[in-house]
């Protein structure tokens, strides 16, 4: 009786003398023995805070584009550590690389050159086809009567709640890509949020999303009063960047030949695996993977690693949204504790180049697989050549050849989105793809070209006819023979 007496003067002693206001947030790390069961406690386990719900999406298919569905299934493997349940975590991933011929490890995927397999036991949500736009945005709103296929699971939350969104793909000014057409447009995405805030169904929701460009999906768009905070890889007129790749000082196994992660999703989720994310805030999680992403704020092949939103939200810890191992308790948070930074990472837009080439190189002299795989490389280029030479000389008939680069290449001010006007940009899509063919993962760098056409105020009507004319003879690449190849 005289211990426990004195434990509890000495802590009333400690609260009296703190020199925090009383109605401040103590550590979360710090517990009284009785709320302990032993010495452990789940992950999961703390009363200020709501149901935890993730979305987790990869919106590419193909071998060569590995690295998205590594990244999500890691992002999994950091949500089911952290104490999140498989029925609050919801995944999209077309589900086309742990058993594809191509892999070395059938059945496993891994998202480090020595990590281990992060693919079991991922939830098959939504695979295949069904990983889709109207999917993904039927799933954020809880709305099951309007998903098609899948698991049915919805983020059927309350206004407790707390909703982490993780995106990983490619994307271009405007657009965030899909294994399936059509793409994922910026303004479409905020609309969604804002209904999703309106329906009052969360307390605070964090995105993560990676993709070139990414900054324009929040630029000028994302209000910053409605309880979201997003951070992104890249601004709105970068690239972001391929990791783990052949050819790096940190490769992946030789049997690889294509890249392994992307270098600000690695930087987030290898932050997550080591530190207790009961202590360590938004803010201080951001700033780590800014400096890594950045190459320690070289931007020698690196991106500028942005936030958008209420950027208060920033003062939260990690472990409001997806939780933390418990194995990291202990763990001390230090500014700059990284893990190695890749070096050499490679372009997004050229990650599929990179692959193609290994695969050219690797294959047997004389084989199938090597002809197989210089047609494809060939095909590649010849698209990319294609769409650029393309969209360059709509823009000289519009324009004429001196203004034409000078409207195609503008870029708007700082805080202003890509567009003003939403429809006009993918209506100048559609007419474009229709006599040109699909833009496809690499085209959509293109997307600010197109927008910058509606912003000058022409028609749809002119850029049928040019594009017409430009493409009358090639051949429109139809979107589904692109789709296992190169697309989005």
């Amino acid at each position: 009786m005289d211990r426990r007496r004195s434990l509890c003067f000495t802590l009333a002693a400690l609260l009296f003398f703190s020199p925090f206001p009383v109605n401040a947030r103590l550590d979360p790390v710090l517990r009284l023995p009785s709320e302990f069961s032993g010495n452990l406690r789940s992950a999961g386990e703390d009363d200020s805070v709501g149901t935890r719900w993730a979305v987790l999406i990869a919106g590419s298919s193909g071998f060569g584009n590995y690295r998205h569905q590594a990244d999500v299934c890691h992002a999994y493997q950091v949500m089911k550590n952290g104490g999140l349940k498989d029925e609050n975590i919801i995944v999209f991933m077309y589900d086309d690389i742990a058993y594809n011929e191509e892999n070395p490890r059938p059945g496993v995927i891994i998202n480090h050159p020595h990590g281990g397999d992060v693919y079991a036991g991922v939830p098959k949500d939504y695979v295949g086809i069904d990983v889709n736009v109207d999917n993904f945005f039927a799933v954020l709103l809880g709305d099951k009567t309007a998903v098609s296929g899948g698991s049915g699971k919805v983020v059927d939350s309350g206004p407790d709640d707390h909703i982490f969104i993780f995106y990983s793909d490619h994307g271009g000014p405007g657009v965030l890509g899909m294994p399936t057409y059509p793409y994922l447009y910026a303004d479409d995405f905020i609309s969604v949020l804002k209904k999703k805030h309106a329906s009052n169904s969360y307390k605070s929701l964090v995105i993560y999303l990676e993709a070139c460009e990414s900054g324009s999906i929040f630029e000028g768009l994302l209000p910053e009063d409605i309880g979201i905070y997003a951070t992104t890889a890249s601004n709105a007129v970068e690239s972001s960047w391929g990791t783990y790749c052949p050819g790096e000082s940190y490769s992946p196994p030789s049997d690889y030949w294509t890249c392994l992660g992307d270098l600000y999703s690695i930087s987030w989720m290898e932050d997550s695996d080591i530190h207790n994310l009961r202590s360590e805030s938004l803010k201080q999680q951001y700033k780590q993977v800014q400096t890594r992403t950045s190459v320690h704020n070289t931007y020698n092949l690196g991106s500028h690693v942005m936030q958008y939103g209420e950027l208060d939200l920033n003062k939260e810890h990690v472990f409001v949204y997806i939780g933390s191992n418990p194995a990291n308790d202990n763990s001390t948070f230090v500014e700059d504790n990284l893990l190695l930074s890749a070096q050499n990472p490679v372009n997004q837009r050229d990650a599929d180049l990179v692959y193609y080439w290994h695969k050219y190189r690797n294959s047997p002299i004389g084989s199938s697989k090597k002809l197989e795989a210089q047609k494809e490389l060939l095909d590649i280029m010849t698209h990319r050549l294609h769409i650029d030479n393309s969209i360059s000389l709509v823009g000289k008939l519009l324009f004429g050849s001196e203004r034409s680069m000078e409207v195609l290449s503008a870029i708007r001010s700082t805080g202003l989105p890509l567009v003003d006007d939403w429809a006009c940009l993918k209506s100048m899509v559609r007419t474009f793809e229709t006599h040109c063919g699909s833009l496809s993962q690499y085209g959509m760098k293109h997307m600010r070209s197109l927008a910058n056409i509606c912003n000058a105020g022409i028609e749809k009507e002119a850029v049928a006819k040019v594009s017409a004319e430009v493409c009358r003879q090639v051949p429109a690449t139809p979107w589904s023979s692109l789709h296992r190849g190169f697309s989005a």
